[in-house]
């Protein structure tokens, strides 16, 4: 098998791996179908929303783990294969693996690609990148801890903390000095996963706006799809 197959086989299973519906499969543990509840997606703010929150913390850090096992195990999966990657290749690889990732958590195969909106896969598929993107990651999980603590907008925060990533990846690369042109493929991954997170709240961008979107602690728990 040529290394072209096996890199495409690495993507295959990191979209099969981040199609994992954690969400769903914790809800349908404790009895609950969480599409027929809430905002019907199955993400750790809806579990947490409609389950308690400690149920949303553990689909969150789950999703974490799931998108972080895709991006860390690329480098050494491929090593183990023999084949040589190093600065852009490295980092094209990386690319395919995270984007990959994020399009099985929100487009997955075994749910008829309707799926989650990648918030926490996508911040896991990026803490994993050492260190290029787990600086920017933890710039994120500050805006977004900032902003759902003053705003009480989950969404909100989610959709700055994706914003954070690419922007922060700029400004960190020079007190780094990390050669931005070097790992131009990295900042295109922090970008595709902002504007991938940014789509999925759509309608949430649609609700902030009109001044319906709930806040944590409100117990909404009708069923809208969106």
């Amino acid at each position: 098998m040529t290394p072209s197959w096996q890199i495409a086989l690495l993507f295959i299973a990191s979209y099969l791996v981040g199609g994992i519906p954690v969400g769903l499969i914790v809800s349908r543990m404790k009895g609950v179908d969480i599409r027929q509840h809430g905002s019907g997606n199955y993400g750790a703010t809806n579990v947490g929303r409609v389950l308690g929150r400690k149920w949303g913390v553990l689909v969150l850090l789950l999703d974490a783990i799931k998108g972080a096992s895709t991006s860390i195990g690329a480098f050494p999966f491929l090593a183990s294969l023999g084949v040589i990657v190093g600065g852009m290749s490295r980092d094209w690889i990386w690319l395919g693996t995270g984007l990959s990732c994020v399009i099985g958590n929100t487009a997955p195969i075994y749910l008829r690609f309707k799926g989650g909106k990648g918030v926490a896969t996508s911040l896991g598929v990026i803490v994993g990148i050492y260190p290029y993107l787990t600086l920017p990651a933890a710039a994120a999980l500050i805006v977004w801890s900032f902003s759902v603590l003053t705003t009480k907008y989950v969404s909100l925060g989610s959709i700055l903390a994706a914003i954070t990533v690419p922007v922060s990846f700029v400004a960190l690369s020079w007190p780094m000095e990390w050669a931005l042109a070097e790992h131009l493929p990295l900042l295109g991954l922090g970008i595709a996963a902002a504007s991938v997170v940014i789509f999925r709240h759509r309608s949430n961008i649609g609700r902030l706006l009109s001044g319906t979107e709930p806040k944590i602690g409100s117990g909404i728990k009708s069923s809208p799809q969106g």
